[in-house]
């Protein structure tokens, strides 16, 4: 059987934190003060990715945008029909979405 140790680390909290964590093992949520942190440090890690890949979708969107627009395949729209065009593409992506369900 093989032991590993982990490594340790000392954090400073702030007096919020503290109680919180305090809390959330009181409650019997978390076993420890461990427990809590490593959660704590697996939802920085999920929201870190969740954003990179929003920014990765972002930058494919503006790709295909401005391949679009040097392609000639856009939309001129006067300034006085902006707020239709855009209320026609919202009910046209509720539309996609709804068939999708």
């Amino acid at each position: 059987m093989e032991i590993r140790t982990m490594p340790t680390r000392n954090v400073v909290l702030t007096d919020h934190q503290a109680e919180l964590v305090d809390t959330l093992v009181r409650t019997g949520r978390y076993q420890n003060a461990s427990e809590v942190l490593r959660e704590g440090l697996r939802l920085v890690e999920q929201h870190a990715a969740e954003d990179a890949a929003r920014l990765e979708a972002l930058k494919k969107a503006a790709e295909t945008g401005w391949n679009d627009i040097a392609a000639g395949r856009y939309t001129d729209v006067a300034d006085e029909g902006l707020d239709d065009f855009i209320g026609a593409l919202g009910e046209q992506a509720a539309d996609r979405l709804h068939a999708r369900h």
